[in-house]
C-alpha cells in the first residue's frame, strides 16, 4: 500500500520512511503543502500528516483532500493540546501521533485506522436506530432524522460500538481497546474524552445534557437509550 508521508524535518521523514519501507509500505515523500497537493492521487492508501510546514499547515492539505477523497490520514503534531486535537478531528483526521514520534506507536496506530475502516459486521441488522439516530451499518452511514451526520471514522467506530451495546457500561479501557484495537497504551489520557464530547455534539440535541451517551462517574459510559435493529 502507498503511504503519503508529510513532513519537513528530512532526517525524521528518513527514519519514518525506513520504518514503514520495512513494515512493507511503499513511501511517497512530501515537504510542504503544495508538494503534498501535487504528489496526492487516488491510489493512495494513507496520509501521514505534519501540522506545521513551511508554507502552511496541514489543516490545509486535508481540507484540500477532503473535498473528494475520505482516505484515511493521521497528523504528526507537536502540539497535543485540546484545541489542536480537536481542531484535526473537526476537520476530518482519523487519528493524530504527538512528536517525538514513537515508530512502535505510530505502526499501531496505522494498523489501528487501516482496521477501523475495513468492512463493518453486520449479522446484527443493517439499520440501528435509537430514538431519532439511525445507523445504516453497510452504508456507513449516521442519521439523525432525515439529516445525515457527518463522522470521522473513529467517531462512528465509538457510535456503533455503544449502540451494540446498550444499557450496558463501558469502562474506559475497553472503549480505548475497542477504538484504537491495542491496550490504549500510546493513547493520550484526553483522548477518549475528546471523541465522547465531539460526538455528542453531533448527535445529542444538548451535549450539556445528553440522553444517549451518559457518563457513569469512576466508570465509564453507557448508551442509555433503547437500540432497534431493523433490516435496511
Amino acid at each position: 500500500m502507498q503511504l503519503l508521508l508529510v513532513e519537513d524535518d528530512l532526517n525524521l521523514a528518513m527514519a519514518i520512511e525506513y520504518a514503514l519501507r520495512s513494515e512493507g509500505y511503499e513511501v511517497i515523500l512530501a515537504g510542504s503543502v503544495k508538494d503534498a497537493l501535487n504528489r496526492f492521487h487516488e491510489g493512495i492508501g494513507m496520509v501521514l500528516l505534519d501540522v506545521m510546514l513551511p508554507d502552511g499547515s496541514g489543516y490545509q492539505i486535508l481540507n484540500e483532500i477532503r473535498k473528494n477523497s475520505q482516505v484515511p490520514v493521521i497528523f504528526l503534531t507537536a502540539c497535543d493540546e485540546e484545541a489542536n486535537v480537536v481542531l484535526g478531528l473537526d476537520a476530518g483526521a482519523d487519528d493524530y501521533v504527538t512528536k517525538p514520534i514513537r515508530v512502535k506507536e505510530l505502526l499501531s496506530r496505522i494498523k489501528a485506522v487501516l482496521r477501523r475502516r475495513g468492512p463493518e459486521e453486520t449479522h446484527e441488522g443493517a439499520v440501528l436506530k435509537s430514538g431519532a439516530l439511525s445507523v445504516h451499518v453497510l452504508e456507513s452511514k449516521v442519521k439523525k432524522g432525515v439529516q445525515e451526520i457527518a463522522l470521522t471514522a473513529l467517531e462512528y467506530k465509538l457510535l456503533l460500538f455503544l449502540m451494540r451495546n446498550p444499557k450496558s457500561i463501558i469502562t474506559r479501557n475497553r472503549l480505548l481497546e475497542v477504538l484504537w484495537d491495542c491496550n490504549g497504551d500510546f493513547v493520550e489520557d484526553n483522548a477518549l474524552s475528546v471523541y465522547i464530547r465531539r460526538l455528542r455534539e453531533k448527535i445529542e440535541e444538548d451535549a450539556d445534557q445528553p440522553m444517549f451517551i451518559k457518563t457513569i462517574r469512576g466508570m465509564g459510559y453507557k448508551w442509555d437509550c433503547e437500540v432497534r435493529k431493523e433490516q435496511g
